[in-house]
């Protein structure tokens, strides 16, 4: 346990030789700063075992990044390295903050699986959140940026990541139940930003000198985010999810931009387009992937209610049209198969599925347009038939009449008959009780197979 201070006490160590040595040297900003770095990844992997090992992985691999683009640029200023070693650490440098922004949801308690629309939804957000910041800042400092292009591009791309850490740990600290994990990662990221910021400003103003204090921010925003996993996460925690107006702002300020571009060639810089069409591009797949999950559901609602064998409407639906049914002039009807049970004994399930097919099939013919047949299992039915009295029990007779002659499959000639209880629609309630009380009482009746409540 030990191991955890380790990384803050060569800290604290290369903080107090930094304020008596002003000058870059080997030993303090080569070696022990991207040491302090890499004993900062090393404990993170002897962290208590309640941490979210995706999120220890992330952190390591963002902080593994750091490093090895911060070494690349430390030995650059002691030896002669190619030229393109500075855009490998920039490369580098870049790495972290996507690794961050992954490991922080889970870092901070929210360790349910995140699905593909909030996935889509971040991005998007991120994306257009990098287009609009990044416009408006290349726009005014670029041409007064020292260096080259690719040199700006990088020092103002690390603020504009930092804006997404900044409000991906904001919503964490609000809506998480406080604790020492989220104020430590939380502040961490929050200095590291605050020296990303620092170092553009000193770049502008020709100010920055490698080796100077500033460059403590770095290392204290690492060793902070590591410690934090000492912590405990909170127990307990709110989802939020991204309001959708940012999701809308992000989507309609991407094609803007764009068009700006097209109608004035040069107002922006030409490294916002790929933010902006990977804005769009999402916000696609986005509504794609919407308007699938609707059909689907759809679909589901649809198969929920539906009898599979028959293609019928299930008793799910049935009983929710009974409670649709109101005040209005109708009835219900229940029919219950004689002779059915015989069938599957002497020929089989199969031959069963198909008598109630055909069953189903004669049913529906004998039915009024609007009326509603289904199946509520086994070889009963359920019929939501609208008008008077008479009207109704002469559709229970049309039904009963359906079966007068025998069903023919497969050579085989069946013989069935049916008991219908027919409840009319009287106000009273409790219609699917009573209509099961009258085909019951209908079975019993041997004289008639039609009873009436």
């Amino acid at each position: 346990m030990m191991a955890r201070w380790i990384a803050p006490v060569l800290l604290i160590a290369h903080l107090l030789t930094r304020l008596f040595i002003s000058t870059p040297t080997v030993g303090l900003d080569l070696y022990l700063y991207n040491v302090i770095v890499l004993i900062s990844v090393v404990t993170l992997f002897q962290a208590p075992l309640h941490n979210d090992h995706i999120a220890v992985a992330m952190i390591a691999l963002a902080l593994t990044s750091w490093g090895i683009g911060s070494a690349i640029s430390s030995f650059s200023q002691f030896s002669e390295l190619p030229e393109y070693s500075t855009l490998i650490s920039n490369i580098f440098y870049t790495l972290f903050y996507p690794c961050v922004l992954v490991a922080i949801p889970r870092a901070t308690g929210r360790k349910r699986k995140v699905g593909t629309l909030e996935l889509l939804d971040s991005a998007i957000f991120g994306l257009g959140l990098t287009a609009i910041v990044t416009a408006l800042l290349l726009g005014q400092i670029l041409p007064k940026f020292p260096g080259s292009s690719t040199e700006a591009f990088f020092s103002l791309l690390y603020p504009v990541c930092d804006l997404i850490l900044i409000v991906s740990v904001a919503i964490s600290f609000v809506t998480q139940r406080f604790n020492a994990r989220i104020a430590l990662l939380s502040l961490g990221v929050l200095i590291f930003a605050l020296t990303d910021f620092l170092f553009l400003w000193l770049n502008l103003n020709g100010n920055y000198q490698f080796g100077q204090f500033s460059d403590e921010g770095w290392i204290l925003g690492v060793v902070l985010i590591s410690f934090s996993f000492w912590k405990k996460a909170p127990k307990q925690n709110r989802e939020i999810a991204i309001h959708p107006a940012f999701i809308a702002l992000s989507v309609f300020m991407s094609p803007t931009l764009l068009a700006i571009i097209a109608l004035r060639p040069g107002y922006f810089p030409a490294f916002i387009v790929l933010p902006t069409i990977a804005t769009l591009f999402l916000a696609f797949i986005r509504m794609a992937l919407v308007l699938k999950h609707s059909r689907n559901l759809g679909e589901e609602k649809i198969l929920a209610r539906t009898d599979e064998l028959t293609g019928l409407p299930n008793r799910r639906r049935l009983i929710a049209e009974l409670d649709s049914l109101s005040n209005t002039e109708s009835a219900l009807l229940l029919l219950d198969l004689n002779g059915f049970k015989p069938v599957n004994d002497q020929y089989g399930h199969e031959m069963g599925d198909l008598v109630l097919r055909q069953v189903a099939a004669r049913f529906s013919r004998s039915l009024p347009t609007g009326a509603i047949l289904a199946r509520l299992g086994g070889d009963e039915f359920g019929v939501i038939v609208s008008g008077p009295y008479e009207t109704t029990i002469e559709v229970a007779h049309a039904l009963s009449a359906t079966l007068s002659y025998p069903v023919n499959i497969d050579g085989k000639s069946i013989a069935l008959s049916v008991a219908v209880g027919h409840v009319q629609n009287d106000g009273a309630g409790d219609l699917l009780q009573r209509a099961d009380a009258a085909m019951y009482e209908a079975k019993r009746n041997g004289n008639s197979l039609i009873h009436s409540l």
